[in-house]
């Protein structure tokens, strides 16, 4: 995996803090953090997308967001268990595994060239 793909992996989880923090902060040290982790998420991306498919990181990123916040809500808030839509957020993340697994990624030494 290369760094360009680490930066989708901590936007994302970045994502799943500040949605969280959008409902559940109460005081100025939450949404401090909130807006922190939404900056930190909007400077990871731009940089991930200079060498990676649009499409194909959005569709990671959305994903991995989405079935972050669910998992987030059930194990931290008490959302209620739902077997359907755990099954459902499984089926999410086994076509952003596909896509991630089929994108056409640069290497890290077409990269350095590049950048030299």
């Amino acid at each position: 995996m290369n760094r360009y793909w680490i930066y989708v992996l901590l936007a994302s989880c970045f994502e799943v803090f500040w949605v969280a923090g959008l409902k559940h902060s109460g005081n100025t040290v939450e949404w401090t953090f909130t807006i922190i982790a939404i900056i930190t998420t909007f400077v990871l991306l731009p940089l991930s997308a200079k060498r990676l498919p649009v499409g194909t990181l959005y569709a990671v990123f959305a994903g991995l967001g989405t079935a972050g916040t669910v998992l987030v809500e059930i194990i931290v808030y008490g959302e209620p268990f739902n077997l359907l839509k755990i099954l459902l957020i499984s089926t999410l993340l086994i076509g952003v595994i596909g896509l991630k697994q089929i994108s056409n990624e640069p290497n890290e030494s077409s990269e350095t060239k590049e950048t030299a």
